[in-house]
């Protein structure tokens, strides 16, 4: 019939209703349903049926008396008696993986082992970080809260943040640009370098010399973070370090 009743196996199987939904009743669709068979060229009508011993019609045999699917509470269990309707959900019915997905306990185990996996991972990074590196990543989510926050807050929130979103954690661990954006954002709240209202320059307060232009549509953060790797503003960036220390 197809390659994947190959990998068929019999047993029983549970499909829950998708975007978290979970009606008291949900009735899924169980005739005028319609399936591309590739290894035929066309497509078969499927129907449920308590008394066929295939959902396809073109290979029904005698009368067909239809049912109906239903889930409770967002979940139905189909026992491995009932293949028929177990192959009509799990290969051949249009709301597969778009209104309800089978729960496989073996894929989420190890879906779930990867994402430990990450939060351990960003934990431990988050151990090994300095304050200052620590003190980056916190700012871009708390922002320029942690100005006023004690190095044990920090570290307590960046932990937070690690264990809470492992995988943005990461990235920005190793976005070496974090920490450059965190000195201009600093520099500003210390009032030892401004941005223009306009947001589009940056320059000294102690003599007004522009810095640099921010180029359209960029954030300004990230186009001076950029702009303290050029040969400019290399020089800048250690001058603004040794002032906030």
């Amino acid at each position: 019939m197809t390659k994947t009743k190959n990998k068929w196996s019999i047993k029983d199987r549970t499909y829950i209703l998708k975007n978290e939904l979970s009606p008291l009743t949900f009735t899924m669709k169980s005739k005028n349903i319609f399936w591309f068979d590739e290894e035929q060229g066309f497509e078969r009508e499927l129907k449920y049926t308590v008394n066929q011993k295939t959902p396809f019609v073109d290979d029904f045999k005698g009368d067909a008396r239809l049912a109906h699917i239903v889930f409770e509470d967002g979940m139905l269990m189909v026992p491995k008696q009932k293949q028929t309707l177990q192959k009509l959900l799990s290969l051949y019915h249009p709301g597969l993986n778009k209104l309800y997905f089978e729960y496989d306990p073996q894929e989420e185990a190890k879906d779930d082992l990867v994402e430990l996996e990450q939060r351990i991972e960003a934990l431990n990074a988050a151990k090994n970080l300095n304050i200052d590196e620590a003190e980056a990543i916190v700012r871009v989510n708390v922002g320029s809260s942690v100005a006023n926050m004690t190095s044990k807050e920090i570290k307590r929130d960046l932990l937070v943040f690690a264990s809470n979103d492992p995988e943005l954690f990461l990235e920005l661990a190793a976005d070496e640009n974090v920490n450059l954006r965190n000195i201009g954002l600093k520099g500003v709240e210390a009032n030892i370098i401004k941005l223009s209202n306009d947001q589009r320059t940056f320059q000294w307060v102690s003599n007004g010399r522009k810095l640099m232009t921010v180029p359209f549509d960029e954030n300004p953060y990230s186009a001076l973070a950029a702009w303290f790797k050029t040969d400019e503003g290399v020089e800048v960036f250690q001058t603004l370090e040794k002032r906030l220390k």
